[in-house]
């Protein structure tokens, strides 16, 4: 089956996942600190270089997950593929991702935030550390104002400027979302998104989306068409 074409459409943010094909480390060995700090180095200049807005970001031991949005259709395709070419530099050699990056197109105003969440919930999903913003490379420390004085690497998107009136607020405001979690239902949406590479979102944003999307935006229907009568 021939695979996909990239899905973009103009301002709207992308769920981005790529991963290893090896692990920077196993479960058992010590958290490869330099090696991620690297990498987060890498992705801020990259994201510069190619004009990637990042809303949200995460790096783990097996993979990249970031939603950004990205300047045109090739921006991300092109973050991804210089981290690639960095990493097979100055940390191995051969392939280093699995396959292609996994993406997803998500709705403003509706699954932004959920995803945000979905995203730095990650390491405490995985047994990384008990609570988001102890893992230091990503955004929820950022988000939850956990840290100050640490070189931003984050644009907020419109979605989380919107949960409050102040810093303050809006930090007290995801904090609250972190503490609630998402709702399996939710959760699955994303992951469903993500993997089949489609748009979450909803109906009328879906409706919407069709003329200014790169490629169609859900699975065609199975089976033949009907026939006209």
């Amino acid at each position: 089956m021939a695979r996909l074409p990239r899905l973009y459409a103009p301002q709207i943010p992308q769920l981005v996942q790529a991963k290893f094909s090896h692990p920077l480390a196993t479960a058992s060995d010590p958290t490869p600190q330099a090696k991620l700090s690297q990498l987060q180095n890498w992705l801020q200049q990259e994201a510069r270089t190619y004009n990637v807005a990042l809303h949200g970001w995460l790096l783990l031991n097996d993979r990249i997950t970031l939603l950004a949005t990205p300047a045109d259709t090739l921006s991300l395709s092109r973050l991804i593929q210089a981290l690639g070419r960095r990493m097979a530099t100055h940390m191995r050699h051969g392939r280093v991702f699995t396959g292609r990056y996994r993406s997803t197109l998500v709705e403003p105003g509706h699954w932004v935030l959920p995803v945000l969440v979905w995203l730095e919930s990650l390491p405490v999903q995985l047994d990384y550390v008990d609570r988001a913003e102890q893992w230091p490379w990503s955004s929820a420390a950022e988000h939850m104002g956990a840290s100050p004085g640490k070189l931003a690497l984050i644009t907020d998107h419109i979605d989380y400027w919107q949960d409050g009136n102040t810093p303050f607020a809006r930090q007290a405001r995801y904090r609250e979302r972190m503490q609630q979690g998402l709702s399996a239902a939710q959760s699955l949406r994303i992951e469903q998104a993500l993997f089949g590479q489609w748009v979450l979102g909803e109906a009328v944003f879906l409706a919407g989306l069709e003329t200014l999307a790169s490629r169609r935006i859900a699975p065609a229907q199975r089976g033949r068409p009907k026939k006209d009568a």
